[in-house]
């Protein structure tokens, strides 16, 4: 196993740019089972989940290979409806094979899912969309067995905007026979990202990227094949992550190959905060702010507070002017990190769902390990920031959603390494 050698107090500077969005890229290689088209995609993330998600791919007939810096999924053949344990239990977002292969194959087997300790993601939301298209889905030891007759159009309201759940149920919904609406759907960009690569494939998507999403059913044997060419949008919370660490360490920094507007709720937040931005259309750039003040944030689905830029947050306020509390909506075992920066020198105090954070700490190296994946950037920007040497182990967390992290700090002048244990 790898691990991280930080030496801080660092000062970063120059240009960084982020990579495709994992979350927009999961969901949109589970929609490659439902096209016949050979389709190619620039630059994709180098990151385990995607790994992984290409081997789950790859057992239920989908082939995929490299040419340079292209990807190419060829699914023109499904030959297998059942995801397997073994595969399926490295990652949540393995459950979203479930929609694609119901609409193709009008049968699906999958293992429930697994993937980090962040707190509970059940799956039931996504199991009752797809009853009301008309599957019948039972569970037995472990797996989900799903099949249905066809597919059939409904009007579905989500008791909860899930991201996975909205992005299963397009799925499922676009061979479906008839209309399908789908109200309080995910917001998120990469629920846009997803419609926006489903319409193409050749499939009738509206709506995506608001709250009510409508969805008229094609035929498999009417979809042209052809060659589809498509690049994911880029990482909003890496470049979340860059512009924290910037902002920790008093630091000028270009961040690019994004779209600032998918980080609208998060750059307000910070420039509440006094942090000096200023966004183009696919940059942000960060300027020496000096100290910044206390905050109160709640996480929220989009178009609020990510979650997935909580963890970071909390890092950048033990270091403000000033108090921060942090209440965290989403998932209830999303503090696991606090212990880890504690031993940093922070100062924070749980209580439930509140997080507590006294500004002005004094971070000193320590030896950490990481308990998930933005979790895993917490450490590592306070690390950045802290006086003397930091040892971060478990880092195959953030090989799960952060491509060449190390390097791309290094290459702006960050002093870390990445070494064998």
């Amino acid at each position: 196993m790898d691990k991280l050698i930080i030496n801080g107090p660092n000062k970063i500077k120059g240009s960084v740019a982020v990579s495709s969005a994992k979350n927009a890229t999961l969901p949109i290689l589970a929609a490659t089972i439902l096209s016949p088209s050979k389709i190619i995609f620039d630059n994709l993330p180098g990151l385990s989940d995607i790994s992984f998600f290409t081997q789950i791919l790859n057992s239920l007939g989908v082939q995929s290979s490299q040419d340079g810096d292209k990807t190419i999924f060829m699914a023109d053949e499904i030959n297998n409806i059942k995801a397997d344990y073994d595969l399926v239990r490295k990652m949540r977002a393995s459950v979203l094979v479930l929609g694609p292969l119901l609409a193709r194959k009008k049968e699906a087997i999958v293992s429930l899912p697994g993937g980090c300790a962040i707190g509970s993601r059940p799956v039931d939301i996504h199991l009752k969309g797809l009853e009301k298209l008309g599957a019948e889905i039972e569970i037995k030891k472990g797996y989900i067995y799903a099949k249905t007759k066809g597919l059939v159009g409904s009007k579905i309201v989500l008791p909860f905007p899930s991201v996975g759940a909205t992005e299963n149920l397009m799925m499922a919904a676009v061979m479906a026979q008839g209309t399908t609406t789908i109200d309080n759907a995910a917001r998120e960009p990469e629920i846009e990202d997803h419609g926006n690569f489903l319409n193409e494939l050749g499939f009738k998507v509206k709506g995506h990227g608001s709250s009510t999403i409508t969805i008229e059913g094609v035929k498999f044997e009417d979809l042209k094949v052809r060659e589809v060419n498509y690049s994911i949008i880029g990482d909003r919370i890496e470049a979340a992550t860059y512009i924290i660490a910037a902002l920790m360490m008093d630091s000028e920094l270009k961040v690019d190959k994004f779209n600032p507007e998918h980080l609208d709720f998060v750059l307000n937040t910070l420039q509440q905060m006094g942090a000096k931005l200023e966004r183009g259309e696919n940059f942000v750039q960060v300027y020496p702010s000096g100290k910044l003040k206390g905050v109160r944030i709640e996480t929220a689905p989009y178009p609020g507070f990510p979650t997935d830029v909580q963890a970071q947050i909390m890092a950048l306020m033990g270091v403000c002017d000033g108090d921060s509390v942090i209440i965290e909506n989403i998932f209830e075992n999303r503090f696991m990190h606090v212990p880890e920066l504690v031993r940093m020198g922070y100062d924070i105090e749980i209580d439930g769902n509140n997080a507590f954070i006294k500004g002005n700490s004094e971070l000193t190296g320590a030896p950490v390990m990481c308990t998930d994946l933005r979790a895993s950037a917490a450490l590592i920007l306070a690390a950045m920031t802290a006086q003397g040497e930091s040892t971060i182990s478990r880092i195959y967390h953030l090989d799960r959603g952060y491509e060449k992290l190390a390097d791309k700090f290094a290459g702006i002048n960050g002093n870390i390494q990445r070494v064998k244990e």
